[in-house]
């Protein structure tokens, strides 16, 4: 998250880029948590939720920062 005040070596500013809603999904379609976020929080927000995995699958991360830009990382998970 950038706040749009660091300016990078050259002087030129950074420009903003703060993320506004963070989910994540398991196996795809279940939404297992959800976090609204604005720029008072944090720079470098740190966010932490547990879940229960009752079968093997996917956890899927995903954002939309102020731009509506959509981002997304997914992690497969293995329950024995």
């Amino acid at each position: 998250m950038e706040t749009g005040y660091r300016l990078r070596q050259q002087g030129a500013v950074i420009p903003r880029d703060i993320i506004s809603r963070f989910t994540c999904a398991y196996n795809g379609d279940e939404e297992v948590f959800r976090a609204e976020l604005f720029p008072a929080i944090s720079a470098n927000p740190f966010i932490a939720f547990s879940t229960l995995a009752t079968e093997s699958g996917e956890l899927v991360f995903s954002w939309i920062d102020a731009m509506v830009r959509f981002r997304a990382r997914s992690v497969k998970i293995t329950v024995e």
